[in-house]
């Protein structure tokens, strides 16, 4: 028979499992809610354990806080951090739209967890999740900045070192295979030739460029709405409680946080995770369309493009044997699809930030961890299970190469567009070389030919 406690909030008494370490308003929570199965994110949790080991010094270096209760919600903070005490964060995303509840979570079990650290040391100290743990504070300035802090954190410790690596392997790859010529496709029509390196290397490119717009925009959401409190006037903080905070959480997480200088925006507008997320949207782009074009290229083996190899990793067909398919470039395609939709959501939810505060932030934190997460995951698998294996199938882009009625641009600085066209046109009527069509035409000699048609030349400005 589970057993329980009675716990008080100022709506009255409510049971508590015993063994629980969350106090009243937690538990209305669990009974109020009970929609769906996504959690709050772990990174919010750490980040609000974050937030309040910090507002805790803060306090109490503005002599606000008792030292000794101070230290222990530290502690208590520590053990959150440390991932002692995950089972005791089971609320889910679908609740308040301030994630007032989540911020009561926190407190509540900070509290309860400093009271036991306060118990050891013999004070007759009492921790109170309000007047302690949320001293100085509101949830409607916590949980936004608590959604900062994860954000950085994510975007740096995971995002970033998945996009760096995977940009590495195709950097690799496109120096290594920059002597193979290989025919060019615009429309998904045959092009003029360029190198498998000069292809893979504007994969590369796009993971740079998008490293940078992420470096470029994470100031944005560096900035913290801590010392707003309630509608962004401050009321109930010490004037300088919002720096102090931002600057104690710099040295706890080596990241640059700021106070923001508008409190009253960074309650009810959300503009700085939706221009991050978008970033984020712009990867997802870039990794579908890298990840289309090396299913495309690996097609067959051969009734397909099959210009590329790529490992095979399982078997892909339940009833065909033998076949392998590309599942490492449809994970990544289903990620692309997801973030877009998570990226909506968040455009949404950032739009209905009305008056004082936006009611919006559970779903708005969920959908961007889950983006980070899920592109961060995509990366090292894609990385790791497909492109380190991508090979050329350098038979097939030779074939190819040879037989494309492109390599006729080449002619045009010699012999004109018109002529040019005519001698591909009869190549591709009679389905003869367009040496032979040159030759037939009279226009070029063989060797005239031979000279202007060097697929090595046209890979270059010339």
């Amino acid at each position: 028979m589970e057993q329980f406690r009675i716990e008080k909030d100022t709506l009255g008494e409510i049971k508590v499992p015993a063994d629980a370490q969350w106090g009243a308003q937690t538990q209305r929570s669990l009974q109020n809610f009970a929609i769906g199965k996504e959690k709050m994110p772990i990174e919010m949790i750490q980040a609000l354990a974050l937030l309040k080991k910090a507002a805790a010094t803060v306090n109490q270096r503005l002599g606000k806080l008792d030292k000794n209760k101070a230290e222990a919600i530290e502690q208590a903070a520590d053990e959150v951090l440390e991932g002692k005490w995950n089972d005791q964060f089971p609320l889910v995303v679908w609740q308040t739209g301030s994630g007032t509840q989540s911020n009561m979570n926190m407190n509540e079990v900070l509290a309860h967890l400093g009271n036991r650290i306060l118990e050891t040391k013999g004070t007759k100290l009492s921790i109170h999740p309000n007047d302690d743990v949320n001293l100085s504070q509101s949830s409607n300035d916590t949980f936004p900045t608590a959604m900062h802090i994860a954000a950085v954190m994510a975007v740096k410790e995971k995002l970033l070192p998945a996009l760096q690596r995977l940009q590495r392997t195709l950097e690799i790859k496109s120096k290594e295979f920059s002597d193979i010529i290989k025919i060019g496709r615009t429309h998904l029509q045959d092009a003029t030739p360029l190198t498998l390196g000069q292809e893979i290397s504007g994969w590369s490119y796009m993971m740079k460029n998008i490293e940078s717009m992420l470096n470029q925009t994470i100031p944005y959401i560096s900035s913290l709405a801590i010392g707003g409190t309630a509608v962004g006037t401050g009321i109930n903080a010490h004037p300088d409680f919002g720096r102090m905070v931002a600057e104690e959480l710099s040295q706890l997480t080596g990241n640059a946080f700021v106070s923001s200088e508008n409190k009253f925006h960074a309650l009810t507008s959300h503009d700085e995770l939706v221009t991050v997320h978008g970033v984020l949207k712009a990867l997802a782009s870039n990794l579908m369309k890298m990840a289309n074009d090396v299913r495309w290229l690996a097609s067959g083996p051969r009734c397909g493009i099959g210009e590329i190899t790529i490992p095979a990793n399982e078997p892909g067909s339940s009833i065909m044997p033998g076949k392998v398919n590309p599942t490492q470039a449809e994970a990544v395609t289903m990620v692309a699809v997801q973030v877009m939709g998570n990226d909506s959501a968040i455009g949404f939810a950032a739009s209905q930030g009305n008056f004082e505060l936006n009611v919006f932030k559970p779903l708005i934190a969920y959908n961007f961890i889950q983006s980070v997460q899920l592109l961060s995951d995509v990366m090292e698998s894609f990385n790791k299970n497909c492109l380190e294996g991508l090979e050329p199938n350098v038979d097939q882009i030779n074939k190819y190469l040879h037989g494309s009625l492109m390599l006729v641009t080449a002619l045009n600085p010699y012999i004109g567009y018109e002529k040019s066209a005519q001698i591909a046109k009869l190549a591709h009527q009679k389905g003869i070389s367009l040496k032979e069509a040159a030759l037939e035409t009279g226009i070029l000699t063989e060797q005239e030919f031979d000279a202007y048609v060097d697929p090595k030349n046209m890979v270059h400005p010339n």
